[in-house]
């Protein structure tokens, strides 16, 4: 399955069968080499919080397994923000901007390949976010990121939706040595990229947006 340059597609997270959040983005590419998104400024997303409105990061992982929980929809607040999902491997590149639109760094973001979806009027792309992740400066240094939420919630291997944490550092090693030799995606290539004018912002989430999980 691919999907056509400049459609608009919903970028989910799954945890548990349960969707995490939902972000609908434009499709720059989508080839051999993997699928690249735009998420624009103010593009109406969703995310899971309590039924009293608090996110998974607003506690302890402890608490939070113990909670109910629904999809509260608002708005991307950050920077619009550049995502490319290499084919057949389990992590996703993103393009992060500063609030004048320049290129402020990479964020490679682990997780499990893909899964895509197309019920006709809403199509998407479904993942498993594996938490940990790892920043990427433009002089090509480098920092993990969110280990201590990885390492917390490996804790709980009843609730936690990774089940095999050294694989997730593999891959997490593997990018790094691409990333310190400048290679591919972190050469310089969509660093400036720019978005078709016509490319507007979504008013609201689509219907379907919140169909169940394609994994």
């Amino acid at each position: 399955m691919r999907f056509e340059p400049g459609q608009l597609i919903m970028h989910r997270n799954v945890r548990n069968g349960r969707i995490g959040w939902v972000r609908p983005a434009r499709v720059v590419l989508d080839d051999d080499r993997g699928l690249l998104l735009w998420v624009a400024r103010d593009t109406p997303v969703a995310h899971e919080v309590t039924e009293a409105g608090l996110g998974m990061r607003a506690m302890p992982f402890a608490e939070w397994i113990t909670f109910r929980y629904r999809l509260a929809e608002g708005r991307w607040a950050g920077p619009p923000v550049l995502k490319f999902l290499p084919t057949g491997v389990a992590h996703s590149v993103w393009w992060f901007r500063d609030d004048r639109g320049g290129f402020r760094n990479w964020y490679v973001n682990l997780e499990e390949p893909g899964v895509r979806w197309d019920d006709g009027a809403v199509a998407g792309v479904d993942m498993v976010d594996q938490d940990l992740d790892v920043v990427v400066h433009p002089d090509l240094s480098w920092e993990w990121k969110d280990e201590e939420e990885f390492v917390e919630r490996l804790a709980f291997p009843e609730h936690y939706w990774v089940a095999d944490e050294q694989a997730v550092r593999a891959e997490g090693e593997r990018v790094i040595r691409l990333a310190e030799a400048g290679r591919f995606p972190f050469d310089g290539t969509w660093c400036d990229f720019v978005p078709p004018a016509e490319w507007d912002v979504p008013e609201k989430l689509p219907l379907g947006w919140d169909r169940p999980p394609a994994r």
